[in-house]
């Protein structure tokens, strides 16, 4: 960010750029937005924008800042309630949660995600990895019968990006196959059936 905004009236200038960006995303998509088209957007002078942003990129960086915000400040308070239900109510629970977060203010967030596949591969998914570890680790506390199984970080891992991705894919499909109820439930049950499967293979070596 060209300039670090310091008053209120700046750091209002800098969230409505953001959201613009958002909707100019939306509108034009991410080769096709412009900087001018951000500005317009919010209301202001394209020389007003290089204030904060010295070109798009530095835009999209902010919204994408604020997309692993959002994420986080919805899981952490959800953590105590996951953490108390069996693994089929938690994965539905939390897959709810994410549409409902996705679908926000026009579905911008939903919009975003269906055009920057590349939003996986960024190094600043810290946060997100960080509150999804403590929610694992909280889970397992409160169930440490899961403790037994050897892969529970490579379950965890396929489970919760799995459900992440197949829920930016269902919602952007303009006529999915399955209706959400039927997906967040199928994802639910294979991570149970997953869990079980494993837990019976320990049971057996033993």
């Amino acid at each position: 960010m060209t300039r670090k905004p310091q008053q209120q009236r700046a750091k209002a200038t800098v969230d409505a750029i953001v959201q613009a960006g958002f909707l100019c995303l939306a509108k034009h998509g991410i080769e096709g937005t412009t900087t001018r088209h951000i500005a317009d957007e919010a209301g202001i002078g394209v020389g007003s924008l290089y204030e904060y942003f010295a070109n798009k990129q530095e835009v999209m960086d902010a919204m994408y800042q604020m997309v692993v915000a959002d994420v986080v400040s919805m899981i952490q308070p959800l953590t105590p309630r996951l953490v108390k239900m069996e693994i089929h109510e938690a994965v539905r629970t939390l897959l709810y949660e994410f549409r409902e977060l996705l679908m926000r203010d026009d579905a911008r967030y939903l919009k975003y995600a269906s055009q920057a596949v590349n939003v996986a591969q960024r190094d600043n998914l810290e946060p997100i990895n960080k509150i999804l570890n403590d929610l694992v680790v909280q889970y397992v506390m409160h169930h440490p019968e899961v403790m037994r199984l050897r892969n529970l970080p490579v379950m965890s891992y396929i489970i919760i990006n799995g459900g992440i991705f197949s829920v930016i894919r269902h919602l952007g499909e303009s006529a999915p196959m399955l209706t959400f109820d039927q997906l967040a439930g199928g994802l639910a049950d294979m991570a149970k059936h997953v869990m079980d499967g494993e837990m019976r293979k320990v049971d057996n070596e033993q």
